[in-house]
């Protein structure tokens, strides 16, 4: 007996699809074969097809092991979204090494953790942001860094030890052998916050990230034209949602990419007018940000046809007006990167739920349990805690039992830690979080990790953060702090504090100063009663 979802899904999607499990390497073999001549990246005014970006993935990956990486080593990518990103996954799939996809905006201490924590024993970067590595190259696992001369005007100094220019990654090496990757090989430590605010790695194997794909695929099979999409790469790569949709899923359909390293909302008009792209992986503060700017309505957006929206709820009056300026059908979703990341999303032509995150992709189950007896599954309406299971959820977090313990069950089920219900059509709601997460411009801010750095400061007593509505981001994180007797603060120099040893996303936007910070008859900090 099917899932009550299923009789929604577009015509033609099948709830169970015959995928031959393969992997990364096979996939850019296969691209390299059946789309020579297609574009594969777009970026300012050069193209490279797909015959190009194979050759220069295999003498990346070459180059990497010939430099004494071994199968399986980890390789961090900390770039921002340029064509080298794409590549340098690339070359790393193809060598059979583990990407380590490290996000441009960390602070050297949030870089050195992920990099130790990983293992990693290669960096590639730019010369915009060595600056940052350099602090913390000598107390690292870090044999090579490889970095790329994206600004001119930067210098590197390439006679300092362990320093190599991106060049070296793309001579040639005749005659090497790339050994075989199976399904079952890790590809990528996909770092994520937890509920503690410590940073994990997903593992996710070869097999989780292509069966997503293909499942991906099955969704959207009547909607995409292969070698005749071009994806608009606004959405940064590092992020799993940002790899998948625009790198993995053009990579599978023969099409291209089009990386935006600097967002704004007209450089995104500007490249959607002059490269006539078709398919926009989103985020809801993409969306407030273009639609709050006048000049939306000036630019020929109309050869968009399909836009996917993630990572937090849209707007439904954001989503009439984006569809009407660009004749676009949008799809809502859902996803984590523990689970490569999509499981669900909205048919395109099936039933418009407002609010929904749509239905449970092909080859993936969905259920709702009980917050507090897990194996009770609870019926339509009701909410309770999402859980998810299919060939794309994650064997586990890197190097860490105790948390794989308890988000993922022996059956296979993920914890998603979103409270959520199910309709009688199978439509999905998320209604709240378990997990006391603050979504900010799409990334995931964790209060507890802000806290620690708080609580280092020499002035604080007391710290707590949560997220507050912003009309851009769809929250904001905001601190609220006790001060020591006898010190004094002001909320500039707390925020500047943060800077330093935060991303930018991370950084308090707003500080209240308070006496004493509400709590429970037993200590327990009161969250909810923060204004």
């Amino acid at each position: 007996m099917g899932k009550p979802w299923e009789k929604y899904y577009d015509k033609g999607v099948r709830a169970e699809i015959d995928m031959p499990k393969t992997t990364c390497q096979n996939l850019l073999k296969k691209a390299s074969e059946e789309f020579t001549g297609c574009d594969a990246l777009i970026y300012e005014d050069k193209t490279m097809n797909y015959g190009q970006l194979y050759k220069i993935v295999s003498n990346i990956g070459a180059n990497l092991r010939v430099n004494g990486l071994d199968k399986g080593d980890k390789v961090c990518v900390f770039l921002p979204n340029i064509p080298e990103t794409v590549l340098a996954f690339g070359g790393i799939q193809q060598a059979g090494l583990v990407g380590v996809m490290t996000n441009p905006l960390y602070s050297p201490e949030e870089i050195l953790f992920q990099v130790n924590n990983s293992e990693a024993k290669a960096l590639i970067t730019s010369n915009a942001l060595i600056p940052k590595v350099l602090q913390i190259l000598g107390k690292s696992t870090l044999k090579n860094v490889y970095c790329v001369m994206q600004e001119p005007d930067k210098p590197v100094d390439f006679t300092q030890e362990g320093i190599r220019p991106w060049e070296e990654l793309l001579t040639e090496q005749p005659g090497f052998k790339f050994e075989k990757t199976e399904p079952e090989d890790l590809a990528l430590l996909q770092y994520t916050g937890g509920t503690t605010g410590i940073s994990k790695g997903c593992m996710l194997s070869q097999w989780n990230l292509i069966s997503n794909t293909l499942i991906l695929q099955e969704t959207f099979k009547g909607f995409l034209d292969g070698p005749k999409e071009r994806f608009i790469a606004v959405l940064p790569y590092f992020h799993i949602y940002g790899l998948q949709l625009n790198i993995l899923f053009p990579l599978l359909l023969g099409s291209a990419t089009c990386p935006v390293p600097r967002f704004t909302p007209i450089s995104l008009f500007e490249v959607i007018e002059k490269q006539k792209l078709t398919v926009l992986p989103s985020a809801p503060a993409i969306f407030s940000a273009c639609i709050s700017r006048p000049e939306l309505k000036k630019y020929d957006l109309s050869s968009v046809k399909l836009v996917f929206s993630g990572s937090a709820p849209l707007v439904v009056s954001q989503k009439k007006i984006f569809e009407e300026v660009t004749g676009a059908k949008i799809s809502e979703g859902y996803g984590l990167s523990e689970a490569s990341p999509a499981t669900h999303f909205s048919p395109i032509y099936g039933l418009d739920k407002p609010g929904s995150i749509g239905l449970p992709l092909p080859m993936t189950e969905a259920k709702i349990v009980d917050l507090d007896d897990r194996t009770k599954e609870l019926p339509q309406g009701e909410e309770g805690e999402l859980c998810v299971k299919g060939p794309q959820v994650m064997s586990g977090y890197y190097k860490n039992p105790k948390e794989t313990a308890d988000v993922l069950d022996k059956d296979g089920w993920l914890r998603t830690g979103d409270i959520a219900k199910i309709d009688r059509d199978g439509y999905y709601f998320i209604t709240g979080r378990k997990k006391e997460l603050i979504i900010t411009g799409g990334f995931n801010v964790y209060p507890r990790e802000i806290e620690e750095v708080l609580y280092k400061h020499e002035a604080i007593k007391e710290a707590a953060v949560k997220g507050i509505a912003d009309g851009l981001r769809g929250e904001v994180v905001k601190a609220y702090v006790v001060l020591k007797e006898g010190f004094s603060l002001t909320k500039n120099d707390l925020i500047a504090y943060c800077r330093k040893h935060l991303a930018n996303y991370k950084v308090p936007r707003e500080v209240a100063f308070m006496e004493a910070l509400p709590k429970s008859a037993v200590g327990k900090l009161l969250r909810r009663e923060l204004n």
